[in-house]
């Protein structure tokens, strides 16, 4: 028979075959005894929906079958799975939902097979919702929207359960919250509104509860064991049942509860927070410490913050120790300085192990350490010290060829580390320039110490930190090739130095080194015959270089021929010279020898005292007190003795004594130059700049030398005014413009 005489098949005819195909799905779905759909069924089914799609008009049924479709769904979902879903209770109504969401997923799948041809042509064709669509939504509408907020809190309350160490079904809870997640028909929106949203409320509720009691029971440590523990297990319960987009919601409200509000608290136990942490050397407890807030965004912040000033009241603590320990004035900087090398060593070690090299906590034992390595010391700036201290470090190595040079070169980068810390770092160059200009005058450093620390410090600060420190030490060098050429310049019969004498020059250029004391001192004819002899060698080395001789650093070893037994005496220029007077009397008076010698009043004095009235009385003083006056007379002691049989006499003299006092008068000179130059570089730059802006500016280029007097800036900006290479403008006074 041909298809156009074939009857077309009425809609309850179709709906009647249908409504039995959909029977015998749901007698399968529910475990009802029925035999499954064999291929010639499925075919049949879907052979029924064809035919009432492909009738011509107006017979064709294509959308009563569509609505027929819906139907079906929203009837089973209303008098079969709601009723039965709400019936149940806890978790027994989780089990049944999820077995209901899993039989509604099967109908979808199999009714869409059935009605097929409906999703290819009229859905298509109308821009109609999906037959999956209509089967999901449905299950949502009349389903989910009546049972979500029942299940919601049934799996809270389960979670609770858990978190409080009882067994639960993750798989069960996975599965329900998937649910969620496919209700939103590719949003997260029905996930977050009708669940995540009350859980971290609730899970904020919960470890607030926590933190109250544990903060009032625990110590730190076991604290943070609990918070570290308490997130470990939040996020493998992401991992188990909740999303993935859950976790950092859910890790921010533990950390919140447990961590940020409680973090004072916490970082602030008395015997068991931060402070007793590092006191007590808690590396575990400093690590998890880190761990937890590292994750937090600033956490880390009061953690740096404890950090800092727990450092800084160690620092202060050392700092009052000197103090307390300082005699007369006299501070034992050997002692404070190792102190805080020791310091910054146990502290930089947290800041490695510990902190995981982090910033923030470099920033904070900086800032610590600037705090109490600028402070004075019994009237000692910070720099002095250092600088004391280098002195002695390098002194003794020149003396003691044991020394261990690893350990030396260690202590070398611990100064230079020490040194980032100190504001005045100008100052302490000034200071470890003179104290090491008297190393390498006197014999007493290491060459290899010296350039090496010259080396650091360039590294560190710039070369024009070290250009004049490198250019003493050059000059030392070459004047040992000096003496060689001169040594070589008498033995070929070139000189008038007397026979028996040995001497020995160091030549230095004026620019690399503190400048020093001359005078007209009158020398005994020895000594002038060997300057003579040094001047005619130097001559024919150069021409174009003028020899100044600076007597007030010389040191002279005499034969002291006492009548007891002749002695060895080590002394200065200036003192050799008042001996040497007596050579040809026994007897002079003040007046003869300030004429004779050509001396300033105050020089002879210290010499004459130093001679006389010390442990070491080479001459005897008419009369015998401990005062040099203009009327005293002096005459050589020679029953002198004493068991050594050489005698250093101090030779601390008053002029050196006096540089090392100007010393911070030389610094401020360089720093009027320096604020100065900075003043001009920024003006000729920028042409036009306010006031405010270019004393910052001012600030921020010099302070990595030293911490620039906001008042000697004015004072400079002012001078550069009266000398015409600043103007005020006319219209804003607080506005300065460069003068080309």
């Amino acid at each position: 028979m041909s298809r156009q005489n074939v009857k077309p098949m009425t809609m309850d005819q179709g709906f009647e075959l249908i409504d039995a195909a959909v029977t015998k799905l749901k007698r399968i779905l529910e475990g009802k005894p029925e035999p499954a759909f064999g291929s010639h069924e499925y075919i049949e089914n879907y052979t029924i929906v064809y035919n009432m799609c492909t009738q011509k008009p107006p017979d064709d049924l294509s959308q009563q079958l569509y609505d027929k479709y819906g139907g079906i769904f929203e009837d089973y979902d209303k008098h079969t799975m709601l009723p039965s879903i709400m019936e149940k209770h806890d978790e027994y109504m989780l089990r049944e939902l999820s077995r209901m969401w899993d039989i509604n997923k099967i109908m979808v799948r199999w009714l869409s097979h059935f009605f097929f041809y409906l999703d290819r042509y009229f859905i298509t064709r109308r821009s109609l919702p999906s037959l999956t669509e209509v089967g999901m939504t449905c299950f949502r509408d009349h389903v989910y929207n009546n049972v979500h907020f029942n299940v919601k809190q049934v799996i809270i309350a389960l979670i609770h359960k858990e978190r409080e160490g009882q067994q639960i079904d993750s798989a069960l809870l996975k599965n329900i919250l998937d649910l969620f997640v496919q209700n939103g028909k590719g949003s997260m929106e029905r996930y977050e509104d009708d669940f995540e949203k009350f859980f971290l409320q609730e899970t904020a509720s919960y470890y607030s509860r926590r933190s109250s009691s544990w903060i009032l029971e625990d110590s730190c440590p076991e604290y943070m064991i609990k918070s570290e523990e308490s997130l470990k297990k939040e996020k493998e319960r992401v991992t188990h049942y909740l999303h993935s987009t859950t976790e950092p919601k859910l890790v921010e409200v533990v950390q919140t509860r447990l961590l940020v509000l409680v973090a004072k608290q916490l970082l602030e136990k008395e015997s068991s927070g931060c402070s007793a942490l590092l006191r007590d050397d808690k590396t575990d407890d400093l690590s998890r410490m880190y761990r937890l807030y590292h994750e937090i965004p600033k956490g880390l912040e009061p953690v740096a913050k404890a950090f800092r000033l727990h450092v800084t009241s160690e620092g202060n603590g050392l700092i009052k120790q000197a103090e307390d320990a300082a005699t007369s004035g006299s501070v034992e900087e050997q002692v404070l300085v190792r102190k805080i090398i020791d310091l910054h060593d146990k502290y930089m070690a947290y800041v490695t192990d510990c902190f995981q090299n982090h910033t923030l906590f470099h920033k904070a034992l900086k800032e610590a350490f600037e705090i109490f390595c600028n402070k004075k010391v019994a009237g000692s700036s910070s720099a002095e010290l250092l600088a004391t201290f280098c002195d002695n470090l390098f002194k003794k190595a020149g003396n003691d060829k044991s020394n261990d040079d690893s350990t030396i070169e260690s202590t070398i980068d611990n100064v230079v580390k020490l040194l980032d810390y100190i504001s005045d770092k100008d100052l302490f160059a000034e200071f470890y320039r003179k104290k090491q200009a008297r190393r390498l005058l006197f014999g007493r450093f290491n060459d290899d110490h010296e350039r090496s620390i010259l080396t650091k410090l360039k590294g560190q600060f710039g070369g024009q930190f070290t250009s004049k420190m490198e250019g003493m030490v050059t000059d030392m060098q070459l004047a040992k090739d000096q003496q060689t050429g001169f040594e070589e310049h008498i033995k070929n019969g070139n000189t008038g130095k007397p026979k028996g004498v040995d001497f020995t020059v160091n030549v230095l250029t004026t620019g690399f080194w503190p400048s020093y004391k001359t005078s007209d001192l009158n020398l005994p004819l020895e000594m002038v015959n060997c300057i003579e002899s040094f001047k005619a060698y130097y001559e024919t080395k150069t021409k174009h270089r003028r020899l100044m001789w600076i007597y007030s650093l010389g040191i002279c070893h005499l034969n002291g021929r006492f009548d007891p037994k002749p002695i060895e005496l080590i002394v200065s220029t200036y003192q050799a010279a008042v001996l040497c007077a007596f050579n040809n009397t026994e007897r002079l008076t003040y007046q003869e020898l300030i004429e004779q010698l050509n001396l300033s009043h105050e020089d002879l004095v210290r010499v004459l005292h130093s001679l006389s009235c010390a442990k070491y009385k080479f001459l005897k003083k008419e009369p015998a007190s401990k005062t040099i006056s203009k009327t005293d007379s002096f005459e050589f002691n020679s029953k002198f003795t004493d068991k050594m049989r050489r005698i250093k006499v101090c030779i601390r003299l008053l002029c050196l004594f006096l540089q090392w006092m100007i010393a911070v008068e030389d610094v401020d000179k360089d720093r009027r130059y320096a604020i100065d130059a900075s003043l001009v570089r920024i003006m000729k730059s920028r042409k036009v700049l306010p006031h405010q802006q270019l004393v910052s500016e001012c600030v921020e280029q010099l302070s990595r030398m030293f911490k620039p007097d906001i008042k000697m800036i004015k004072k400079r900006i002012e001078d550069l005014i009266s000398r015409d290479y600043l103007e005020r403008d006319t219209e804003n006074p607080n506005t300065f413009k460069y003068v080309a």
